[in-house]
């Protein structure tokens, strides 16, 4: 069972307005120990074939409020970046429910929603499609996404040119100004540069006094405790 210990780190006034509810989530995974490495030898493999199931999740329950920061730590394999993947909606549970309300958006995979081929320019479309911006809205916001990301001529140039900070500058544009209702993030927003740092700290307290909702998961618990009004500290029994 996955065990989760809640720790307030800062009192902050609660909104009655529930934005994500999980009820008894499990995720299993199943691992093959052996691999075939000759073609005569697959059929016979697969009949002794050793898996194993390991269950990342086991009967989640969590209830989260609209304008809440919510941080996530727990040592490697515990299922933090496993839980927000399936609050975004980006991996199913294998059981129980997610129910969740508004428009939420995932910055945990710095590639997820980009295509290497394209310009930077054009990777803001794809991005802000995905996310569920629309065409009017990502041309009416272009010009606040290029000029926060802050990446120069780079931004004609396509993205398998980019460096990791670049990657992270665009993506976390596009996401704040897609004005989410729910923000996933985990500790990538502290690898940018000193001005960038800045200017998103700034951007995010704007976004977190209008409502907006913040999971975060981290290594560090400083960080969680600097950003996040609630702790919470993931385990297996």
């Amino acid at each position: 069972m996955t065990v989760i210990k809640e720790t307030i780190v800062r009192r902050k006034k609660s909104s009655d307005e529930v934005v994500i509810s999980l009820s008894n989530i499990s995720k299993k995974y199943t691992i093959t120990h052996e691999k075939p490495t000759l073609v005569e030898d697959v059929s016979r493999i697969l009949h002794f074939q050793k898996k194993e199931e390991y269950w990342a999740l086991k009967n989640v329950n969590l209830t989260i409020h609209k304008g809440e920061k919510v941080g996530f730590y727990g040592p490697n394999g515990v299922g933090k970046t496993t839980l927000l993947k399936i609050i975004a909606g980006i991996s199913a549970p294998t059981k129980g429910s997610v129910k969740t309300k508004g428009r939420i958006i995932s910055l945990i995979d710095l590639e997820a929603g980009f295509h290497p081929d394209l310009t930077g320019q054009e990777n803001i479309f794809l991005n802000g499609l995905i996310v569920g911006m629309s065409r009017d809205e990502i041309k009416e916001k272009l010009k606040q996404i290029i000029d926060f990301a802050d990446i120069g001529d780079f931004i004609t140039a396509p993205l398998y040119t980019y460096s990791s900070g670049m990657k992270l500058r665009l993506g976390f544009s596009v996401a704040i100004h897609a004005e989410p209702d729910v923000l996933l993030l985990d500790e990538i927003i502290s690898m940018g540069d000193e001005n960038f740092r800045k200017r998103t700290s700034q951007l995010m307290k704007k976004m977190f006094g209008n409502g907006t909702t913040l999971l975060l998961v981290s290594h560090s618990i400083q960080y969680l405790k600097e950003n996040c009004n609630k702790l919470l500290v993931l385990s297996h029994e």
